[in-house]
């Protein structure tokens, strides 16, 4: 695990982010009064309700609630771990991140850094080794490949030597140690080190950012295993990359659709062919990782998988997967080729623009594959075959987000299966489950629990108000659920008076806190600076009131005689109650 970012550093770093420049390079912003509008990228709609606000520094969507703060929009849109998104950050706005950030496990980031050197190095070796040999070259002629295709996904070449590229990048001083790292070699269980990739054509990996995080490698001439993958380094992990995606990213943005295949070279020959917005999973089944990567960048997959059975196979496995991602708006088909062909072939024989017309045509969209797959060998004029499909389609019509796709499935599984359709729903869904992480509401403490959600929503909307708070000492002892966050918020306000709302929350993401107060700090407040003063200072004095009836009702609860202290504590307390009161 990585050191820990101080939060100062944080802080700052959101102070310098504008958040609105940082969406509107990805999400197109128009200005709307006080706040920017735009259409939101995280589900589909054709009227804007993602609003972003310049003043809290933070993002809210009234169509899906996605909300939260630069870094988060960049974790969710990118696809960037946290570490990575305030790297990337510093970098946009030259600042460095505290070398005491780095103190707990500073080994392991320099690792990662070395390793992109590394890998990087490796890709330049393997391209100049493509070009210096006629044979690979001749081989990606034949395959009808061009030379700027082979340059835009930089194709390279290893030589049938086993350890050809070990001595070319110990001699820049990279040790074996950091190559067996990064999966470029193996050893033996003599102890002997060689090459991993030999006589191969070699297919380097990119992430999202275009930097080499691992290599697949297809065999020249005869052999097994025909491809050859990078193992999983500290770099690269397969079921959270995609081959090919940081080629197409533009063309899907574009065209908002995506094509998934299962090969390099499928990839490869459908760019040459024109077909740009495409990519492959990297030797393991479509993830559901893979797909909510794709659905934030456009509205429709399209699966094309080979027509035999592990083909099938494949698809299937990527329904599956994709059941939790297939929101309103979000469309999956699946097209599967005759017989002996894949997408390479296919294209080549076809050409652009029948291809292309096949994809449209003949690729089955996910509701109907999945019902014609779970009837499959199912007699349906049999009611227990009926009964059959239903306890088939159970688990998956559970993994559907609720929504028009999920009630137009159970529409038609009822007709299919001859129920009525609540009657059927009442036996296929299950109980929607209580969300995690939330503070529970009961019609005891409900008017209470209110209380704290609009003295947080004033402070987040304007986090200066924590100067108007003299005295925490009651507020840290009322007994209230979320009184601990509300001090804890005005606390941090007051050792740094400049913070943002989204400063503030972004101290809170790795607890159960963090999604109450950005849906907190997403509400609308129509209220002048003056007038929300008002209702908060307002607020702060009803939970001081608050404070000061638990604490009475302490000392005269279960108590005969009162001593001469409590007598004194309880005339101290009516009088703090008389002044509050006027």
């Amino acid at each position: 695990m990585s050191g820990r970012i101080p939060p100062e550093f944080i802080d700052e770093l959101l102070a310098r982010a504008d958040i609105v420049e940082i969406i509107d390079s990805r999400v197109p912003l128009k200005k709307a009064g006080r706040e920017y509008k735009g259409c939101c990228p995280f589900h589909d709609e054709k009227t804007p309700s993602f609003t972003v606000s310049p003043n809290k520094q933070f993002y809210h969507c009234f169509g899906c609630g996605a909300h939260g703060t630069a870094i988060g929009f960049l974790m969710d849109y990118d696809n960037l771990g946290f570490r990575e998104t305030i790297e990337e950050l510093a970098r946009r706005y030259s600042m460095i991140i505290p070398e005491a950030a780095r103190q707990g496990n500073s080994s392991e980031r320099r690792k990662q850094a070395d390793l992109y050197g590394v890998l990087d190095l490796a890709n330049q070796h393997f391209q100049r080794r493509l070009r210096e040999t006629e044979s690979a070259k001749n081989y990606l002629i034949e395959r009808g490949l061009s030379g700027d295709v082979a340059a835009h996904y930089e194709l390279g070449f290893a030589r049938d030597s086993w350890d050809d590229l070990l001595n070319s990048l110990m001699a820049k001083g990279i040790s074996s140690k950091n190559l067996e790292t990064a999966g470029l070699i193996s050893s033996n269980d003599q102890g002997r080190v060689y090459d991993k990739f030999r006589d191969r054509i070699i297919f380097p990996i990119h992430d999202q950012r275009g930097r080499v995080i691992a290599f697949g490698g297809r065999i020249l001439g005869d052999g097994e295993p025909k491809y050859l993958n990078s193992p999983e380094t500290p770099v690269f992990h397969k079921g959270k990359e995609l081959y090919g995606l940081h080629q197409a990213l533009n063309a899907i943005g574009k065209q908002n659709q995506s094509l998934v295949v299962e090969g390099y070279m499928d990839v490869i020959a459908l760019a040459q062919a024109g077909i740009e917005n495409v990519v492959a999973a990297l030797g393991t089944a479509t993830t559901s990782t893979h797909i909510e990567m794709l659905f934030r960048r456009c509205d429709e997959i399209i699966f094309s998988f080979d027509g035999d059975r592990a083909g099938r196979q494949a698809a299937w496995r990527a329904l599956e997967n994709a059941l939790p991602s297939m929101r309103d708006g979000k469309q999956a088909s699946f097209l599967f080729l005759p017989d002996g062909e894949d997408p390479d072939s296919y294209v080549r024989k076809l050409g652009h623009d029948v291809f292309v017309e096949k994809l449209h045509e003949k690729a089955l969209p996910l509701p109907e594959y999945m019902l014609s797959h779970l009837a499959q060998d199912i007699d349906l004029n049999r009611m227990d075959g009926k009964a059959k499909l239903a306890a088939l389609a159970r688990p998956l019509f559970n993994n559907l987000p609720r929504g028009t796709l999920k009630a137009l499935l159970m529409k038609k599984l009822a007709e299919i299966t001859a129920m009525d359709e609540q009657g059927l729903a009442n036996l296929m869904l299950d109980q929607p489950k209580q969300p995690s992480g939330r503070l529970k509401v009961t019609s005891s403490n409900s008017k209470k629990y209110n209380l704290i959600s609009k003295t947080l929503t004033l402070l987040l909307n304007q986090p200066k108000l924590g100067h108007e708070v003299s005295n925490l000492a009651y507020l840290r002892v009322l007994e209230l659920a979320g009184m601990d966050i509300l001090s804890e918020i005005i606390d941090i306000i007051k050792g740094r008076p400049d913070l943002t709302s989204s400063a503030i929350i972004e101290r809170f993401r790795q607890t159960v806190y963090y999604d109450r107060l950005c849906e907190l700090a997403s509400s609308g407040i129509e209220l002048g600076d003056e007038a929300l003063k008002t209702e908060f200072l307002d607020a702060i004095n009803r939970l001081h009131l608050m404070s000061i009836d638990q604490e009475t009702k302490k000392i005269t609860t279960g108590s005969t005689k009162l001593s001469e202290e409590d007598k004194m504590r309880l005339r101290s307390l009516q009088q703090e109650r008389r002044v509050l009161k006027n």
